[in-house]
């Protein structure tokens, strides 16, 4: 159905993403932290919904909305620019919070972290990229199928995101701990996530004008 590269090159695009600050992480090591790995999973689990529904849409033929109506693609990628130029400002800005630092959230319920989980993914201007301009790139309509193939390749970066970011979950109260015990640490792990927040949304600024078929 795909080839082998077409697996391993998904793969590691997806891997590349989801390593990269941005506001599934920001939501999902926030949620660690104020509420435990309990909290972090549920809410991770609505995240990973949120790539199920893109996935699901592009495959039925979303993209062939955006080519249709390029400034819905445009509007949706310029807000998730501003987005993330927001939470990068919000990172280095003098007394801003860094990914990691512990802070006082009110607690929310497991429906509402649901929720609020798939609603984030759903704003990601990342997930709308991934499938809708970098998935694409690795089907070979010459094998036919080319939903399954689209199902295929969206499973395997499904999988990629669950694992990093169910990893980053559990991690995230030692992360913190460790960090908690090295100040000049956390100065260094806020910029270099502020840094990372504002090179994606700059990038997306940039790109924003581009018509989704590019």
């Amino acid at each position: 159905m795909i080839t082998a590269g077409a697996a391993a090159g998904i793969a590691l695009v997806a891997l590349g993403m989801v390593l990269t600050p941005g506001p599934n992480m920001v939501y999902l090591v926030s949620r660690s932290l104020s509420q435990g790995r309990r909290a972090g999973l549920v809410s991770l689990l609505g995240t990973v919904t949120g790539f199920v529904v893109f996935m699901t849409l592009a495959n039925l033929g979303l993209a062939v909305v955006f080519v249709a109506v390029p400034w819905l693609y445009i509007g949706l990628k310029a807000a998730g620019a501003a987005y993330l130029l927001f939470l990068a400002w919000q990172t280095l800005r003098p007394g801003g919070v860094g990914l990691f630092e512990a802070r006082d959230l009110p607690r929310d319920s497991a429906g509402r972290l649901f929720r609020m989980g798939l609603l984030t993914n759903l704003l990601n201007p990342k997930a709308a990229v991934m499938y809708l301009a970098l998935i694409p790139q690795f089907i070979s309509p010459e094998l036919g199928h080319v939903a399954a193939q689209g199902f295929a390749l969206g499973a395997i970066q499904i999988a990629v995101s669950f694992a990093v970011n169910g990893a980053i979950v559990f991690a995230a109260a030692g992360v913190a701990s460790f960090l908690g015990r090295r100040p000049s640490w956390v100065r260094w792990q806020r910029r270099v996530t502020g840094g990372l927040l504002a090179a994606v949304g700059v990038r997306l600024a940039i790109d924003a004008p581009a018509r989704a078929a590019a």
